[in-house]
């Protein structure tokens, strides 16, 4: 099975890009962030007829996650559930082929010491309570998602330059680490513990040619799941090209 994670940066935009690579890739199962859509906006019936039935959590302009599968979507449910009061829709989970999977686009956090940041932690501390209420380490799980953290230096082109900023702060860093703690594995760095690998680079300051990027988009399991991970990757590739993401898509294959 191959689940895929991409933060699309608009799927109206990228709508023509995203249904070409899903008719190429192929995927199982895909999670995407940053629709900056509404529910009824969202490409559905093309998704659709290439046979993939959609979950979606909308917003307009801003935010809004996504989980296609060619397997009956159940289970499904948006937002936290806890009884704040937050607008931003990030975070959708479903049930596909018995795995509970989490989608979730994390907040960028703005600035370091801003109030964006705070938020961003305050989130990530929600993050962490909600899965602590609703994931069990023993079940087949994968949160997927734009986390908008790189887990460490070598997840980072050039550490000296970022490591000030809300994607690499140590504070972002260690409520990452928390979540992980739950009992969530990195499928990727378990696949590849060498660095020079990364998902996102600005569109500014030519940060692709001259990548300058970060690995900050991830698909993250539970153990009974990170142990059938056959595979993980980059698709550097759609990276490229005319109009693209700023993130590139995600994979990993698990055997059944």
């Amino acid at each position: 099975m191959k689940v895929a994670s991409w933060n699309v940066n608009s799927v109206r935009a990228r709508e023509a890009r995203l249904l070409a690579w899903l008719a190429r890739t192929q995927p199982e199962l895909v999670c995407l962030q940053e629709l900056k859509a509404e529910n009824d906006v969202f490409p559905s019936a093309a998704v659709e007829a290439l046979g993939y039935q959609a979950a979606v959590h909308g917003q307009r302009t801003y935010n809004g996650v996504a989980i296609l599968s060619r397997a009956p979507l159940t289970e499904i449910e948006r937002g936290f559930g806890d009884g704040e009061d937050d607008a931003q829709a990030r975070v959708i989970r479903a049930r596909v082929a018995g795995i509970r999977v989490f989608c979730a686009y994390f907040p960028n956090g703005g600035e370091v010491g801003s109030e964006k940041f705070a938020y961003k932690l305050r989130w990530m501390e929600r993050m962490r309570r909600y899965l602590e209420r609703t994931l069990e380490k023993s079940e087949s799980a994968v949160l997927c998602g734009d986390f908008n953290v790189a887990p460490e230096d070598r997840d980072v082109a050039r550490p000296e330059e970022w490591k000030d900023s809300v994607l690499c702060h140590p504070e972002a860093r260690a409520a990452l680490a928390r979540i992980a703690d739950l009992g969530l594995v990195d499928t990727f760095r378990r696949q590849h513990s060498e660095g020079g690998h990364y998902s996102w680079w600005d569109y500014r300051m030519l940060g692709f040619p001259k990548n300058n990027g970060l690995r900050i988009d991830h698909i993250f399991a539970t153990e009974p799941l990170a142990a059938r991970c056959q595979s993980a990757e980059i698709d550097r590739n759609e990276r490229k090209g005319k109009q693209p993401s700023d993130h590139a898509p995600v994979l990993a294959t698990f055997s059944q």
